[in-house]
């Protein structure tokens, strides 16, 4: 069976968070029903480098590994807490860096952390209009823990091992991700030359 490449992505802004901790569950749980190499990037550590990008155009290095890593991914978890009924500005502005064609039909766990259960439709709401414009593939269930939730561990290890189940059959059922490279020349020069 091929290994899978699959990054996830948390905008948690403490350290530790909760959204870093529902990530790093939903990522064992799919890698227990797929072989894959994950990758997990938390957007914190990168803010500084986004605001740059989004004021300059130009990415950072770091900054630009990821994007790199997102466009090669076979699949991807994102994982955001939930702020004023939606997903975090720093969520956002690393959506905003994506390039178009980025996440074209690509599998995507969605998932978010909040104080309690009422804002757990800002995954239908915010989060999944979100990646349904990128035109990323989605997966079924996505995954809302609340305060309460990490105290009820079999209910939201259900729920958890019910999306990665998800995840992990998208990605099986997807040929593996190729990245091309826009400034690779297919044509010798030579032959450019001669029109």
């Amino acid at each position: 069976m091929t290994t899978r490449d699959l990054v996830v992505i948390t905008s948690g802004l403490s350290t530790p968070s909760s959204s870093r901790l529902l990530a790093d569950r939903l990522a064992a749980a799919t890698a227990a029903k797929l072989p894959v190499d994950v990758t997990t990037v938390e957007l914190r550590d990168l803010a500084h480098q986004i605001t740059d990008h989004l004021l300059t155009g130009f990415p950072p290095a770091a900054l630009k590994d990821v994007l790199d890593a997102v466009a090669a991914a076979d699949g991807l978890i994102v994982v955001t807490p939930i702020f004023q009924a939606s997903y975090n500005g720093l969520f956002k502005s690393f959506a905003d860096l994506l390039e178009k064609g980025t996440l074209d039909g690509k599998p995507v766990l969605l998932a978010a952390t909040g104080g309690s259960a009422r804002h757990s439709l800002a995954l239908e709401h915010a989060l999944r209009p979100l990646f349904s414009h990128l035109r990323a593939a989605p997966t079924p269930t996505a995954v809302f823990a609340a305060t309460e939730d990490w105290g009820n561990d079999a209910t939201l290890r259900s729920r958890i091992d019910r999306a990665a189940r998800e995840l992990a059959g998208a990605m099986e059922r997807r040929e593996p991700a190729v990245v091309t490279d826009p400034f690779l020349l297919t044509t010798s020069f030579e032959d450019l030359l001669r029109g």
